[in-house]
C-alpha cells in the first residue's frame, strides 16, 4: 500500500480522483494497517505512520521531500523506507509524518511552478505579499499538518527536510540549522554518523520549511542537501547510505550510532545577497560550487542601484549562489567558519 501512496502521488493521472488525496481510483483507503502500526493518509502527499507501541527511545519525526520537485534523490529515499517497512525489514517503532511538499512541480520535474515554496512558511504569510496561489495555500496545508502532528506528538520532535542542490559543492552533503531566539537540541554527532560533511547555521528567520518546526514548535529541525539536483533513477543513492540508515533507526524509534563531531564543518551565515532589482548579477562564474572561498578586495555582485559588493576584513565562502531567483528573494549566502555551538 504504501508502495502505491507513494506512486500514485506522483502520477499525474491520480488528479483525476474526486478525493482529496487524490488516491481512491488506486485502491487506496484512506487508513490501514502494515507491520508494527497503521497509517492514514490526511491529504496529497501526507502520510502519517502511527506505531502500535512506541519505542522507548523513539521521537516524533517529520521527514518532507519534494519542496522543490527537481530535487529527486530524498523521494526514492522515501521510497525505501516506506517499502522497508511495508515488508517487515523495518519494524514501525516511532510516530512517522511523511510529506512530499510540491506535488505539481515533482510531476513536472522543476524547482517550483508559480514561486519558491520554501519561502512561504510562516504563520502571518499574508505579510509576504505571497498569500494567492497554490504554493501559498499548499504551505498552509503543510503548516496545519505540522501543527496537527506535533500537538498528537509532542516528545522530542524532530524534522528533517531533504533536499539536493542545484550545483556541485566542495561538502555534497551538508545541513542547514534555521535561526531560532531560542535553541533547540541538536545532536551533532548524529548528523556526522548520518554521512553529513558540514553544518551551516543561519543568522535570521529565513521560513523555510524546517525553519518553520523549529520557530514554532522548538523541534530540532535541518534542511539537509543530500547531493545534486538530477532527475529520477540517475541518483547515486549509495553515498546516502549513511543517511539511510539513520532513517531506519528514526523510523523504529531505536538509538543511532554517533559519529565524529570533529569531521563536520561548521560556517555561519554574515551575509545574504539578495536580488532586489533587475539589475542585480553575481560576478564570479556561474559553475562555482557551493562552499567556494573569496579573497578580501574580490567583488562578488553588483547592482546599479545599490552598488557592489566587495569582500572585506576576512575571506567569504559562497552558498545557495543562484543570481535568477525572483525579485527580492535571496541570491547567495556568504559564510564564515565558526566553532561549533553547544547544544542545550
Amino acid at each position: 500500500m504504501l508502495d502505491k501512496w507513494l506512486s500514485a502521488t506522483l502520477d499525474e493521472a491520480s488528479t483525476a480522483c474526486d478525493d482529496p488525496s487524490g488516491l481512491s481510483a488506486q485502491g487506496i483507503s484512506e487508513q490501514g494497517r502494515l507491520p508494527g502500526g497503521r497509517y492514514r493518509i490526511h491529504g496529497e502527499g501526507i502520510l502519517e505512520l502511527t506505531p502500535d507501541i512506541v519505542a522507548p527511545d523513539a521521537r516524533s519525526v517529520v521527514i518532507s521531500a519534494g519542496i522543490h520537485g527537481n530535487e529527486t534523490a530524498p523521494i526514492e529515499l522515501v521510497g525505501e523506507l516506506l517499502a522497508a517497512l511495508e515488508v517487515g525489514r523495518l519494524t514501525l517503532g516511532a510516530p512517522l509524518l511523511v510529506i512530499l511538499g510540491n506535488i505539481p512541480s515533482i510531476r513536472a520535474q522543476t524547482r517550483f511552478i508559480k514561486t519558491n515554496l520554501n519561502r512561504l512558511f510562516r504563520h502571518d504569510c499574508d505579510q509576504t505579499g505571497d498569500q494567492a496561489g497554490d504554493e501559498p495555500e499548499r504551505a498552509r496545508e503543510l503548516m496545519r499538518a505540522i501543527d496537527a502532528f506535533f500537538a498528537r506528538h509532542p516528545d522530542r520532535p524532530l524534522h528533517l527536510d531533504m533536499h539536493t542542490a542545484i550545483r556541485d559543492s566542495h561538502y555534497p552533503r551538508f545541513a542547514v540549522v534555521p535561526y531560532t531566539e531560542t535553541q533547540p537540541r541538536s545532536i551533532w554527532s548524529a548528523l556526522a554518523a548520518a554521512g553529513l560533511q558540514a553544518v551551516l547555521l543561519q543568522h535570521q528567520h529565513s521560513w523555510t520549511f524546517s525553519h518553520y518546526s523549529r520557530h514554532y514548535h522548538a523541534a530540532e529541525a535541518y534542511t539537509l542537501e543530500l547531493g545534486k539536483v538530477r532527475p529520477f533513477g540517475d541518483n547515486d543513492l549509495d553515498t546516502l547510505k549513511d543517511m539511510r540508515n539513520w532513517l531506519a533507526a528514526l523510523a523504529e524509534g531505536r538509538p543511532f550510532s554517533s559519529g565524529n563531531t570533529g569531521d563536520l564543518h561548521f560556517f555561519q551565515v554574515a551575509f545574504e545577497l539578495m536580488r532586489t532589482t533587475d539589475t542585480f548579477r553575481l560576478t564570479f562564474a556561474e559553475d562555482v560550487a557551493n562552499f567556494s572561498e573569496f579573497a578580501v578586495g574580490e567583488t562578488l555582485a553588483d547592482d546599479e542601484k545599490i552598488g557592489p559588493f566587495i569582500v572585506e576584513k576576512a575571506p567569504l565562502t559562497v552558498v545557495f549562489p543562484n543570481a535568477n531567483v525572483e525579485l527580492n528573494a535571496r541570491a547567495a549566502l556568504l559564510v564564515r567558519p565558526c566553532e561549533p555551538p553547544d547544544s542545550p
